[in-house]
């Protein structure tokens, strides 16, 4: 049983309990099982994101300038004829108790920029997103992470690269290796693995946006994700990552959970519930976007860990292939099971170098073929972590903030193919 209310009073909060209470003694009756919940020792705590520079400390007129001061940077690129930017900060703070006994405080600090930067004439027009598209570079920190974050060379870069799309030729159309730079591999981390381990997904008691897994229990501890270079972790103790947190909304303490280890699946990501019915303790992930909804299991920080190639050896691997950087939209099957991508750009390799620069590049898969084809990941130096600031999940529908890492990695075999320009519904 679940009830919620904004206002904060003893009377409010006791007429909320007892709702909650007389909902979940109706359910009881149509439930197919009985509710258990794994053990978890009941935490006394406090935790804070770390930070050097509190946002809330900075004016409005220095936050604008800070932001206006990268657009600037991108309008000093000839052929940019728009660009547009966001910066934003938020502060989430949550008590939890339980009967158990747990008593936390969490505050979580979320700061965010991000371009987009056009180009076009009148056969064509093209965006780079500047430092990746959806949500851009969003963390956990303060102020100073975004400090760091605006460099004149990369966001001149990525403009530049808006204004050479416009007059690239398209994608070619083949079965070639494929090489995902960090920021593409975030989002196929995120919808092809993050979501179908998700626990309660995989039972089917939750099916919203994108449905169930094709993950069931009975592969566990069997190659799933096929390739030895593909092992993944759920790890929110990660610093700075958008996923981090001390505790999940079940009073779960952070921790790094492996779900695939050299290809195989070993877990999954649960919540107390969820993984009770599996027989094994909760991986920390149960979260709920807001006081209004009930926990769900959740991603947090879903790595991917790196391998042992360096950038030369990745494309020495992909000779004829191509390099796919930033995701533009997507496409994925109720079983997450089948994929389709869209990206900003893609480049031929050859000749051990990037070559000929494409626009409006696709790629497609199926899911555990497309893992087991994995054949090379880079070393840790290459590893880049993006945030997803709205992750939709739930009925009613809840969006939260998770993030994935990951080296760039090569893959062999992959159709690609020219796409259009339609944009990827921002959950899911």
């Amino acid at each position: 049983g679940y009830a919620a209310s904004v206002d904060l009073n003893r009377n409010e909060a006791i007429r909320v309990g007892r709702l909650a209470a007389e909902l979940a003694a109706a359910a009881a009756g149509l439930a197919p099982r009985a509710i258990r919940l794994a053990p978890a020792t009941a935490a006394v705590a406090r935790w804070v994101t770390p930070a050097r520079i509190d946002p809330g400390a900075i004016p409005v007129p220095e936050k604008q300038a800070l932001l206006q001061s990268a657009i600037a940077m991108a309008e000093t690129v000839r052929g940019v004829n728009q660009v547009s930017g966001s910066i934003g900060f938020r502060r989430l703070e949550t008590w939890m108790g339980s009967s158990d006994g747990a008593r936390i405080e969490q505050m979580v600090l979320i700061p965010s920029i991000e371009l987009s930067i056009g180009a076009g004439e009148r056969t064509d027009a093209q965006t780079r997103s500047w430092p990746s598209s959806h949500g851009g570079f969003t963390c956990t920190g303060g102020y100073e992470r975004l400090q760091n974050v605006i460099q004149a060379d990369s966001i001149c870069r990525a403009a530049e690269e808006a204004v050479a799309l416009v007059h690239a030729p398209p994608c070619p159309e083949g079965v070639v290796p494929l090489i995902l730079a960090p920021d593409q591999m975030s989002m196929q981390i995120h919808e092809s693995i993050g979501h179908p381990l998700e626990l309660d997904r995989v039972y089917g008691v939750e099916t919203n946006f994108s449905g169930t897994s094709f993950a069931q229990p009975e592969r566990l501890n069997t190659p799933v994700f096929g390739s030895t270079h593909v092992t993944v972790v759920t790890d929110p103790t990660e610093a700075g990552v958008l996923g981090g947190y001390g505790f999940d909304d079940d009073g779960v303490p952070a921790t790094s959970v492996t779900v695939i280890r050299n290809g195989r699946l070993m877990g999954y990501l649960s919540g107390r519930e969820t993984a009770a019915r599996l027989g094994t303790v909760s991986s920390g992930n149960n979260r709920a976007a807001d006081w209004r909804h009930y926990p769900i299991n959740r991603m947090s920080n879903t790595r991917m860990e790196p391998g042992s190639s360096s950038w030369d050896d990745l494309l020495a691997g992909a000779e004829g292939g191509l390099l796919m950087a930033t995701n533009r939209s997507w496409s994925i099957d109720d079983r997450r099971d089948s994929f389709r991508f869209e990206c900003e750009a893609a480049w031929e390799i050859k000749g051990g170098q990037r070559g000929t620069l494409y626009r409006n590049p696709s790629y497609s898969g199926r899911t555990m073929a497309f893992w087991a084809s994995c054949e090379a990941v880079g070393v840790p130096s290459l590893y880049e972590n993006w945030g997803t600031p709205s992750c939709g999940k739930g009925e009613p529908a809840q969006s939260i903030h998770t993030s994935q890492g990951a080296a760039p990695a090569r893959f062999s075999s992959v159709p690609v193919a020219p796409s259009g320009h339609r944009k990827g519904h921002p959950h899911g």
